[in-house]
């Protein structure tokens, strides 16, 4: 494998888009992020208290897989959203919300943990930052039955997490993209300007941490 670029973000931020485009554009090898595939999701989002310790164990179970996939792989590739955001972010704010106990978190953690210090890092992460009517909105539009029940609260909690995660993450470059202000589907030269930026970090002529 020659590069591996984790696309990050929150629900609806467009992480499956931009990995496609980036795709296409570099002719790299894209892994989407396996959503249909969980067999809790509809009900989790029914019934968080009873299905989100199974939910979240079946993703990073998912996205362990996939990771091991993309190792082998001998070009480059794009992942849709990291093994790291599973944890850091989705358990973390579950537990929060006591819908996963201290328990089954623990030992969620201490799986997750173990599993991650086996997986070599992206070469660059690229982090989709959007606010909550702008995540809503893109929710909306793409219609599925078990995200409509998706909270504003839910969203902004996500993102302060995401925010957390992101200033402590320290594995790889972290280039941060405005979701609010970029159009990368309907405006090619702000797909352009990412692909420059991410062709600059990754040769080492940009900043580590860079914010479009």
């Amino acid at each position: 494998m020659e590069k591996f670029i984790a696309v990050a973000g929150n629900i609806g931020v467009g992480k499956s888009t931009l990995v496609k485009l980036l795709s296409e554009v570099l002719g790299w090898t894209p892994f989407y992020e396996p959503v249909t595939e969980n067999p809790y999701l509809t009900d989790f989002y029914a019934d968080m208290q009873t299905w989100a310790f199974h939910s979240q164990v079946y993703f990073l179970m998912r996205r362990l897989h996939i990771h091991r996939q993309l190792m082998k792989m001998n070009g480059s590739v794009i992942q849709d959203r990291s093994v790291y955001e599973d944890a850091e972010i989705f358990a973390h704010n579950l537990h929060r919300q006591n819908a996963i106990s201290d328990r089954d978190y623990a030992t969620y953690r201490e799986l997750y943990q173990v599993l991650v210090e086996f997986l070599p890092p992206p070469d660059l992460v690229l982090y989709l930052r959007a606010s909550v009517p702008t995540l809503l909105e893109r929710i909306s539009k793409r219609g599925r039955d078990y995200e409509k029940t998706i909270s504003p609260e839910y969203l902004a909690d996500l993102n302060t997490l995401y925010e957390n995660w992101i200033e402590h993450f320290a594995l790889c470059p972290i280039l941060t993209i405005p979701c609010d202000n970029l159009d990368y589907v309907a405006k090619p030269r702000h797909l352009e300007l990412i692909v420059n930026k991410v062709k600059e970090i990754l040769i080492g002529k940009a900043e580590v941490r860079f914010d479009l």
